[in-house]
């Protein structure tokens, strides 16, 4: 696409309006990380796919869960969404354009499976393969996540999903096939995609599919399932990883790991009682799958405050879960102050963590606020949160998973496409990335969420990520004014 008229004098303007903001205008480019690194964007396929209903796709818990009037701001679905399904040549040839080396996308259980076990649906299989193969043929290099929040609906049907047991030789059944199929050319895997918010969100506080807490319409118990998703998701992350190193890498030569979500928690005020508060978070987000997969057991600080409410490894499943990752994918966008707050009213996994979260102290906002009410740009806590992780898990090999801003869903063409605020938020975060590792920290890879404008899950359509805007009539893509600045930071061009 040619830039739009004016692009030239706007750039201007904000490479002036940057320096007086960081001091740092347009001097981050590839040859400002290490060698290897790896640029990249993101997306899931319930969010860009689209053809939910079409090709023997069986529903997943989202499609019964937006059944439900009210459950989007807009009520929209994603069985249509952008449809990448028959546009994903425009999308790779985008990235191609932008410069990206990689793709990070997910495999739709229910595509594969659509009774989440015995049937393979031919359509979709090849639907991944052929999207494999052309991102391949364009060098775009696929990083490939196995789950990301869409439970085939057969199986939270016959035996509560994530709530069972039996979830997890029914995940390692579907990894499995996924890796002697694509494993070939798929070099680089995620086993499952933010593991805490399908626990706390699914089975906590019912605002994610399939909807369950105290309370809520279908049922459960905020105290007590969460844990036991998030047990679950553990044993099934370890489950698939143990499958791939037994049977395909050694001869595939690929490697796997899960992604994360992690808000850096600040201590509203630097006392005793909130510092600890904020740690409490930590432990109750990252910590409690990370500390796991890198120790063999869940955090104390959950241990003490949790109790028998938070199963427990046997020796077999600590020897399974620890050491569970090649690397670490770490989603990030924000983050929070915290202060010591304890709620008596009822238990819950919110309640546990003995923390209130604020987005201003003394009245003065963390950073600027997103389109979204939970998102502010705080740079700075980037920074934190990738050396908590360095500090405190012994080095891991860092991919970033997702990182990014959203506008105002119903920001229309030509304006939807000058997001220099976008553009100053990746350049401020990009810095602070750069910064931490320069300090130590193993990072070997930034993924931008999203490429394209798409199904924002509880927000539908009004909430847009995308460096690339679809018209949602004719599917057309316009990137952004934020796609140029990736493209001369990433090829080095003016």
């Amino acid at each position: 696409m040619e830039p739009h008229p004016h692009a030239a004098a706007r750039a201007l303007v904000f490479l002036s309006l940057a320096l007086l903001a960081h001091g740092k205008p347009g001097d981050l480019n590839r040859d400002s990380f290490p060698k290897g690194f790896v640029f990249g964007t993101a997306s899931s396929a319930y969010q860009v796919e689209g053809n939910a209903l079409k090709y023997g796709r069986g529903p997943c818990i989202w499609d019964t869960f937006l059944k439900f009037p009210g459950a989007t701001p807009d009520n929209a679905t994603a069985n249509v969404t952008v449809d990448e399904y028959h546009r994903y040549m425009d999308d790779v040839d985008n990235m191609v354009r932008v410069g990206f080396d990689a793709y990070r996308f997910s495999i739709s259980w229910s595509r594969i499976f659509p009774s989440g076990i015995g049937r393979i649906n031919k359509d979709g299989v090849d639907y991944y393969h052929r999207l494999i193969n052309y991102m391949l043929a364009n060098k775009i290099t696929p990083y490939v996540v196995l789950y990301h929040y869409d439970l085939p609906e057969v199986l939270n049907n016959q035996y509560n999903g994530w709530l069972s047991p039996r979830v997890v030789s029914d995940f390692g059944n579907f990894a499995d096939f996924c890796f002697k199929t694509y494993g070939d050319r798929v070099k680089n895997w995620f086993t499952i995609n933010e593991p805490r918010m399908m626990a706390s969100h699914g089975y906590g506080d019912g605002f994610f599919a399939p909807g369950r807490c105290t309370g809520c319409r279908f049922g459960g118990n905020s105290a007590t399932e969460p844990y036991i998703t998030g047990h679950h998701l553990l044993l099934s992350h370890a489950a698939a990883v143990k499958i791939y190193r037994d049977k395909y890498q050694a001869a595939q030569k690929g490697k796997i790991g899960i992604l994360l979500d992690f808000v850096w928690y600040e201590p509203y005020n630097y006392t005793i009682e909130d510092e600890y508060a904020a740690h409490r978070a930590r432990e109750f987000t990252l910590g409690w799958f990370l500390h796991p997969i890198t120790y063999g057991h869940y955090p104390e600080t959950m241990q003490k405050i949790v109790g028998d409410r938070l199963p427990s490894f046997s020796p077999e499943q600590t020897a399974l879960v620890q050491g569970s990752a090649d690397y670490i994918g770490i989603n990030h966008y924000t983050s929070y102050y915290v202060k010591h707050y304890v709620n008596l009213t009822h238990m819950s996994y919110a309640n546990d963590w003995q923390a209130k979260i604020s987005y201003d102290r003394n009245g003065v906002l963390i950073g600027k606020q997103a389109f979204s009410n939970w998102l502010y740009v705080v740079p700075w806590g980037f920074y934190k949160a990738v050396m908590h992780v360095k500090d405190k898990f012994r080095n891991p090999v860092i991919v970033i998973g997702e990182n990014g801003i959203d506008q105002a869903g119903n920001d229309t063409l030509p304006h939807a496409l000058y997001d220099h605020f976008r553009i100053d938020y990746f350049d401020q975060y990009l810095h602070e990335l750069k910064r931490a590792i320069d300090d130590g920290a193993r990072v070997v890879g930034y993924f931008a969420w999203s490429l394209l404008d798409n199904f924002e899950w509880r927000m539908g359509f009004t909430s847009k990520f995308g460096l690339v805007y679809v018209d949602r009539k004719t599917f057309t893509r316009y990137p952004k004014d934020s796609t140029r600045w990736f493209r001369k930071m990433i090829k080095n061009e003016e």
